[in-house]
């Protein structure tokens, strides 16, 4: 529950957010690698005997946890920069990974593509992550298999065998990210060619295509409707690869804009990988207007009421439906949200209702009365976009709110409060 927990002197130690609100936010931000894409292209460089370099990489917990992963397997990690990384595969051991160490984070499965393409096996714990419901890997499990590995879930963790890969063609009963790059992991040294029909389209999808296509890799079609991948007998290093920008954090910057009434420019983005979140933004009444690797997002009224329902890329993303949940307790009118995803994404509606908004949340939709203001008070994140969401709230909000559970934000989002800051936000962080 806690950011950090020790029994020192028989007290707690736990970090907070204190937050004094109302701020309108104004001025520029930087956005950062995006993670997802991050937490896939560090287990992929598995795939090569030898090294490369990575720059835009988000300085985030997740991050630093898979480093930690690849130096348990041999890997040699070396930060040549606060967002530049160097990783030396040359001296890596087919061998399991503790399993407390795998079980930490969801992304910890792409180890099961990448080492089984490597080595021809692979052993994780169930991944954790953010509970936000079931999270099934009935389509990561399938796509092994049709590649001709064995795959067994047991005891709390995930074993995949295959004396040897080949390729065949895999139908995605429902559109996986997950199981999407797992499946390119594993194919692009496999013998033959693979084909995924109905794969997940996200742009760090694309991204990760790009980084092992940089690698010698051969993948075509990814971001549409069918990914074919034509395996290679190997993957080269001593290349230079930076990641995409994360456009869930330049869209949260967007929102926040529009809860706090602000004037933000947010550098460094993708504005067509933001096409669905823009649309609604403008529904809203917000201005937004695209600068090519800048977005110019700025609101001076109280937002209106909207329909929001989650959707698979290019639809309405489901990491930023809580961060347009405050938008929405804060509109002019009732609004609804209808999430597509995951079952349990509206946990952080109790929480902005300790806030006084009004919000009913029942299954995957949830109804938002607006309020013409929130009010601060304590708040816990129960899951990394959720606290995303709480801060905004916090910094729209009239008082004081103090957020809890830190740990959940800082495995996604690099330095948030001091980029909040420098847009006026009266944010800081604090041990008690």
């Amino acid at each position: 529950m806690y950011s950090i927990f020790n029994l020192t002197n028989g007290g707690i130690i736990l970090d907070k957010l204190v937050i004094n609100g109302p701020t309108r936010l104004k001025g520029e931000v930087n956005i950062s690698g995006a993670k997802n894409a991050a937490v896939a292209i560090l287990p992929a460089t598995l795939l090569i005997n030898g090294v490369c370099t990575i720059d835009n990489m988000p300085n985030i917990s997740d991050v630093k946890i898979y480093c930690n992963i690849l130096e348990e397997l041999g890997a040699k990690i070396t930060w040549t920069g606060k967002n530049e990384i160097q990783v030396d595969t040359r001296n890596i051991s087919c061998k399991n990974v503790p399993i407390d160490m795998t079980s930490k984070f969801r992304a910890s499965y792409y180890l099961l593509g990448s080492l089984l393409g490597r080595c021809g096996s692979a052993e994780v714990g169930v991944p954790g992550g953010c509970k936000l419901g079931a999270r099934p890997i009935d389509q990561h499990i399938k796509g092994f298999e049709a590649l001709g590995a064995k795959v067994d879930v047991t005891g709390g963790k995930i074993v995949a065998k295959a004396k040897k890969l080949t390729g065949n063609h895999i139908y995605m009963d429902i559109v996986s990210v997950g199981a999407t790059i797992n499946v390119m992991l594993a194919s692009v040294l496999a013998e033959g060619t693979t084909t995924i029909d109905n794969p997940a389209k996200e742009p760090h999808i694309v991204d990760v295509a790009n980084f092992l296509n940089t690698m010698g890799a051969d993948i075509r079609g990814a971001g549409t409707d069918v990914i074919k991948i034509n395996g290679v007998k190997e993957l080269k290093g001593n290349i230079t690869y930076s990641v995409v920008p994360d456009q869930i954090e330049a869209g949260t910057f967007m929102l926040a804009a529009v809860a706090s009434r602000g004037d933000i420019l947010i550098k460094n983005c993708v504005a067509e990988h933001l096409d669905s979140v823009i649309a609604k933004i403008v529904e809203v009444g917000a201005n937004v207007e695209d600068l090519g690797d800048s977005i110019h997002v700025w609101m001076n009224k109280r937002p209106s009421k909207a329909i929001i329902k989650t959707l698979p890329y290019p639809g309405f993303p489901t990491d930023l439906q809580p961060q347009m949940g405050v938008c929405l307790s804060l509109a002019d009118g009732t609004s609804i949200i209808n999430e597509s995803i995951w079952e349990s994404r509206f946990q952080y509606t109790e929480e902005l209702n300790k806030m006084g908004a009004k919000i009913t949340a029942q299954g995957k939709s949830a109804i938002f009365e607006g309020v013409k203001s929130l009010t601060g008070a304590p708040v816990y994140m129960t899951d990394l976009r959720a606290g995303a969401a709480l801060i905004i709230a916090g910094i729209s909000a009239s008082g004081t709110t103090e957020v809890y559970n830190l740990d959940h934000i800082d495995r996604g989002y690099e330095n948030i409060e001091e980029k909040f800051r420098k847009l006026g936000a009266k944010i800081q962080r604090v041990t008690e």
